[in-house]
């Protein structure tokens, strides 16, 4: 009797044990985090953004295979694909996702109206109608929103400096949301200091060509592209076209004079990328996106490309060349 006492308390002690051991397991397994990322024109595993949010996550301490998985999904400019690579990344249940471009952040905010979404380079995020306003976001949407829309005085006066005698500025526009509210600004800009401005919209990669030549006829001087997710994936292109016809281009982005492009003014990109990783880092810990002002840009870079001015045989201004932050000769 006593014996069969003994085995059933000892059992009751394994058991006990087990249990003990079940919960100390459970409380030792860290939360796995799951960042969503839907990329624009960027390689989905090689593009600089993702190398950025990868390092600056791990800094602080999300590390991949132990508390964190990264679902990458790209475009790689085929903007049409975003309402597609947005349902499958929603249907992966992430904590957060990270978009990129207009387009991107308008894709993920239909398909997923209550996950947390963290915005890069985003223009006009209000007047797109994404959030509120920059200080109150509302939603489920804050992050950091480009400088195109204001920065359009600084473009018409980089083309006017490379190119004083053109009478005429062309912009190149695409089927992008953000696009007409930067020509207003650009044709406002252009009018002030007596230059007409002369716009063509590409609607597909095959009709990029058709554009040049149509800027081409209207006897343009200098061209200011405006980017987004379609234009970003064609950057090569737009700077052979760009050579082709003659056309000094001036853009917003860097990534453009690194493919050939003549010059850039714009937001450094790799602080955007850092600045909305500390956002993906407050709301795993918690925070709202209704309560996180968005950011804008406080550092900017002037980049100029002396190879391809030599190949369009002009000449940069030594004052504009003193003024650039990065030479590409």
């Amino acid at each position: 009797m006593v014996r069969t006492h003994l085995r059933a308390l000892c059992g009751l002690l394994n058991l006990c044990a087990l249990c003990l051991s079940f919960a100390v397991f459970a409380q030792q397994a860290p939360k796995v985090y799951r960042v969503a990322m839907l990329l624009a024109a960027q390689p989905a595993r090689t593009g600089p953004s993702v190398i950025i949010f990868r390092k600056e996550l791990r800094d602080l301490g999300y590390v991949e295979g132990q508390n964190l998985v990264i679902d990458l999904r790209s475009t790689e400019g085929k903007v049409e694909r975003f309402p597609i690579l947005a349902a499958e990344l929603v249907a992966l249940k992430p904590d957060v996702i990270v978009t990129f471009a207009t387009e991107g952040t308008l894709a993920a905010k239909r398909a997923a109206p209550t996950i947390p979404i963290v915005m890069v380079q985003v223009s006009d995020p209000v007047g797109s109608g994404l959030i509120s306003s920059l200080a109150r976001p509302g939603g489920n949407i804050t992050g950091v929103s480009d400088y195109d829309v204001e920065a359009a005085a600084k473009f018409v006066e980089l083309a006017h400096l490379i190119t004083p005698n053109a009478g005429r500025i062309g912009v190149l526009m695409a089927d992008n949301p953000v696009h007409p509210v930067q020509l207003k600004a650009i044709e406002a800009a252009a009018k002030s200091i007596g230059l007409a401005t002369v716009a063509n919209t590409d609607r597909s990669n095959d009709d990029l060509e058709r554009a040049f030549a149509s800027l081409a006829k209207d006897n343009v001087g200098p061209l200011i592209v405006l980017g987004g997710a379609r234009h970003g994936a064609l950057r090569g292109r737009i700077a052979e076209l760009a050579l082709k016809y003659a056309m000094p281009t001036v853009f917003g982005s860097r990534a453009y004079v690194e493919e050939g492009g003549l010059m850039s003014y714009g937001a450094n990109p790799a602080a955007a990328y850092k600045l909305a990783v500390s956002y993906v880092d407050k709301i795993l810990k918690g925070a709202k996106p209704a309560d996180l002002p968005v950011e804008q840009p406080t550092r900017f870079e002037l980049v100029i490309n002396l190879k391809t001015a030599k190949a369009l045989g002009i000449t940069i201004p030594q004052s504009l060349l003193l003024r650039a932050d990065e030479v590409i000769e």
